[in-house]
């Protein structure tokens, strides 16, 4: 049998060096367990602009892997009995009732506004049916982005919260600000700012230290530089860009820096049914509930469009296979051609990064680079590379 650690290290060693146009800058790669480690990988440089080789220890900005940590959360208070999921989320966070449904643009390029007829529960907010997008990729976001001001989600404050609602809650899935909302359930509920929460609730429990909202001044010394592929294949370093170090909310649905060994951490809860090293997290019955499809027959998980094309491809995760939702990652609803089986769950952050948790086969696994535009063929190819390598490796049959 193939050993793991060759596999692995040749595909980050390929996918780090040749023409920069099938290449990327760096990459940290693990795969673990519900014990350890298994495999943890670094190759390739931290940043273009100065060479510094990549680690380990390397700090990246995770984007919507923080989805699944604000989700937890969300678990937590409902394990708790402190938030009802089928409640108004306005009971939670008042200011949700404050969003109206946006009904296309008037002719003079205003936006047409109208009440919602249903109310958003945090449900909803977990499986992202409530109504809310991305500018990244809705048409209808980017317009208000760029005739109206509204800011993008990146910026981590409040008025980039407040967008309207782009169909009445719960008639469709659209990936968008749902978590950050629930984000603020959490907030108002516990009576403290998120980050405070997972750090008390989450990180502590799984010995997370090396991942917040605010980095130290240590890992700001190890973020990985965020890269920009052009149209001609080129990585240009993107020095000057960072997520908000203080930002004005801790966003739950993006917002993270973390390094790539601390997010194992986390995986692994989910392989030991909600436990962690320094206590039980989750509840097992509250596990096999978030690792489940949420959504309703009607609702359908679909490709994301790239409509800003400098922050994302057209971008999905294995096309043509039955996808669905829960609290909150994807559901691959068939056996993925990686080998990922039925009913695993996974996600991805912005910046071209991947993970997966087969709870089936107590195996999980994270890919890290940090290039834009999403769906970076390069990255996302090594890293299906990646994933399927592991299970080759594990014994585990791929997809004919």
């Amino acid at each position: 049998m193939a050993d793991l650690k060759s596999e692995l290290d040749r595909i980050l060693g390929r996918v780090t060096s040749g023409p920069q146009k099938d290449r990327v800058p760096g990459v940290v790669a693990m795969v673990t367990d519900a014990e350890s480690n298994k495999y943890e990988g670094a190759a390739g440089v931290r940043s273009l602009a100065d060479d510094t080789p990549m680690t380990t220890s390397d700090i990246f900005a995770i984007f919507s892997a923080t989805k699944a940590i604000g989700g937890t959360a969300v678990m937590q208070c409902v394990e708790e009995g402190l938030l009802d999921l089928d409640a108004p989320a306005k009971e939670y966070a008042p200011e949700i009732s404050e969003l109206q449904v946006l009904d296309g643009f008037d002719p003079a390029g205003n936006p047409k506004l109208r009440a919602p007829r249903t109310e958003i529960t945090t449900r909803m907010l977990m499986l992202h049916t409530a109504g809310f997008g991305y500018d990244i990729f809705n048409e209808h976001y980017n317009r208000l982005a760029k005739d109206h001001g509204q800011p993008s989600v990146v910026s981590g404050t409040r008025a980039a919260l407040k967008t309207p609602l782009l169909f009445d809650p719960g008639e469709k899935w659209e990936y968008g600000t749902n978590i950050d909302w629930a984000g603020q359930v959490v907030e108002s509920i516990r009576g403290k700012r998120l980050g405070e929460v997972l750090k008390e609730r989450v990180f502590g429990p799984l010995g997370m230290s090396d991942i917040a909202f605010t980095r130290t001044d240590g890992m700001k010394a190890r973020t990985a530089t965020m890269h920009a592929r052009g149209e001609d294949g080129a990585l240009n370093p993107m020095t000057d860009f960072a997520l908000p170090d203080n930002p004005q909310v801790d966003m739950a649905g993006h917002g993270l820096y973390g390094s790539v060994g601390e997010y194992m951490k986390f995986i692994r809860m989910w392989l030991n049914d909600g436990a962690g090293p320094n206590g039980q997290v989750l509840r097992p019955e509250t596990v096999e509930q978030a690792a489940t499809n949420g959504l309703q027959p009607h609702q359908k998980v679909v490709m994301l469009p790239g409509v800003i094309s400098s922050l994302s491809h057209d971008a999905e995760l294995f096309p043509g296979l039955k996808k669905s939702w829960s609290y909150t990652f994807m559901v691959n609803d068939e056996v993925a051609p990686t080998g990922r089986p039925a009913g695993a769950i996974g996600w991805a952050g912005l910046a071209n990064l991947f993970y997966w948790i087969d709870r089936k086969n107590g195996i999980g696994g994270f890919w890290a680079t940090q290039i834009l535009p999403f769906g970076d063929p390069a990255s996302f190819t090594a890293y299906l590379d990646f994933e399927t390598a592991t299970n080759v490796v594990q014994g585990i049959k791929t997809a004919a």
